[in-house]
């Protein structure tokens, strides 16, 4: 199986895309990050984030409809390709592997 890297945000944005699916765009995928990390994120990182996934192959995106909520401005809409879910499957496998050779943490603790 060839590994695919992906830093741990980037993960994290790709996975809040798949999540989202029609409403993933960028104010929509920052409060769900938001919200799920429990802390604040730039605009600028996330934006950064999904041009560096598209540019990979991770990601597609279209404009929506523009609105009058927006000014009249429209969304960017992002969509994962079937190669970000044969990366994030790898991922999910490699992870899920490695918390199953940890050993039980209870057991290994020891009384202070």
């Amino acid at each position: 199986m060839k590994i695919t890297k992906l830093g741990e945000f980037e993960e994290l944005v790709l996975l809040t895309v798949a999540a989202l699916q029609e409403e993933a765009y960028g104010v929509e995928i920052k409060r769900e990050l938001e919200s799920r990390l429990n802390e604040k994120l730039s605009v600028g990182s996330i934006q950064s984030a999904l041009k560096r996934m598209e540019e990979k192959g991770f990601l597609t995106s279209e404009f929506g409809e523009a609105t009058l909520k927006r000014g009249g401005k429209r969304k960017r809409i992002y969509t994962t390709t079937s190669y970000a879910h044969k990366v994030l499957n790898e991922m999910k496998e490699i992870r899920a592997g490695l918390w199953n050779a940890m050993p039980q943490l209870s057991t290994t603790l020891k009384a202070i």
